[in-house]
């Protein structure tokens, strides 16, 4: 009798250790971004917090750009296992799927990140992205973003009309073409080039990253005419984890890490507008320098523009056009178009 209480202890004994170690997770996730940067260190407090959140049992190692995988492979990695989960921008796969273009970087359709989170949280976002994701093994857990991307320029544009003929750096894909479509005459330059072409007179303008980052590279001692806040480019920053790994948690560390991606949104999107407003009030007090704000009319009438290149994306497949409908109906009920 004694012996079969001991086993039956011992039974309860293992199964609850088991489960406890289930209820554990040392988690390996990369990051698109270097470390040293405004982004990454954002990410790194985010893991602590995490940490501190789930009482020491959700450990994420944050690793940067390039430590186990290329940048734009991390999608397959994670699926695969080979890493936990990823912190990235979703258009770097868009030769998987053109749907992880409209998605990651529609251009023109945000100008700023809580306009783009809107969209996840209350738009069918979410819910969408996550048939796109989850055929890859892959669970989409939250958005986030960084301010709208700034345009360093040598000339005042204010206005889509403005841009009739400017010769501006611009990467290949649909944010050349959403500048060709409105005038501009969109050039291919590494980022590394984009100061000496300016500064020479190369190009005009250039679709660059954000304000503090173009100022932080000298962008401003050469392009005096800067259009920020931006309003083409705000790539959504995605957090997301191993479909798998993510099916094992219970619902209430699921709950714990979905409630620190909005801590992280949260804590990216007031850190870098910050920086991006210190730099602002300084350029505003510099010689020579004018920082020129698109109003409203003008940031819609972009839009239309780049409609023409959503649709043309949207053709390209089924997963694609799910993401136009959605995300052009929820811009509509907000009045963006």
């Amino acid at each position: 009798m004694l012996k079969r209480f001991a086993i039956a202890i011992a039974t309860v004994s293992s199964l609850t250790a088991a489960s406890y170690a289930q209820e554990s997770y040392d988690l390996k996730f990369q990051s698109s971004d270097n470390s040293g940067t405004a982004a990454f260190e954002v990410q790194s407090a985010w893991t602590d917090h995490l940490r501190e959140m789930s009482d020491g049992r959700i450990n994420v190692e944050m690793l940067p750009a390039g430590s186990i995988v290329e940048y734009n492979e991390t999608l397959d990695a994670v699926g695969a296992g080979i890493l936990s989960g990823h912190i990235t921008d979703s258009s770097y796969f868009t030769g998987k799927d053109p749907a992880f273009a409209l998605i990651g970087n529609p251009v023109g359709a945000y100008s700023s990140p809580e306009e783009l989170r809107a969209f996840f949280d209350r738009g069918g976002g979410a819910e969408l992205y996550n048939e796109i994701l989850e055929p890859y093994g892959v669970h989409f857990v939250g958005a986030a973003a960084q301010t709208a991307e700034a345009i360093p320029s040598k000339i005042a544009i204010t206005s889509v009309e403005d841009l009739k003929g400017v010769k501006m750096r611009a990467p290949e894909g649909m944010v050349q073409s959403a500048f060709a479509a409105a005038g501009a005459s969109p050039v291919n330059l590494p980022q590394s080039e984009v100061f000496t072409a300016l500064d020479k007179g190369v190009i005009s303008a250039a679709d660059a990253t954000t304000l503090a980052t173009n100022d932080s590279m000298g962008l401003h001692d050469v392009a005096k005419n800067p259009i920020w806040p931006g309003f083409h480019s705000l790539p959504l920053n995605e957090v997301s984890i191993n479909k798998s790994t993510w099916d094992s948690m219970s619902e209430e560390d699921r709950k714990i890490l979905t409630d620190s991606v909005t801590w992280y949104a949260d804590e990216l999107a007031e850190r870098i507008k910050a920086r991006d407003q210190e730099v602002a009030d300084k350029l505003s007090q510099t010689e020579g320098v004018t920082v020129h704000s698109w109003s409203e009319e003008e940031k819609k009438k972009f839009r239309q523009i780049a409609q023409d290149q959503w649709a043309e994306y949207a053709g390209r497949s089924e997963g694609a056009q799910k993401v136009f409908d959605t995300m052009t109906e929820f811009l509509k009920s907000e009045g963006k178009l």
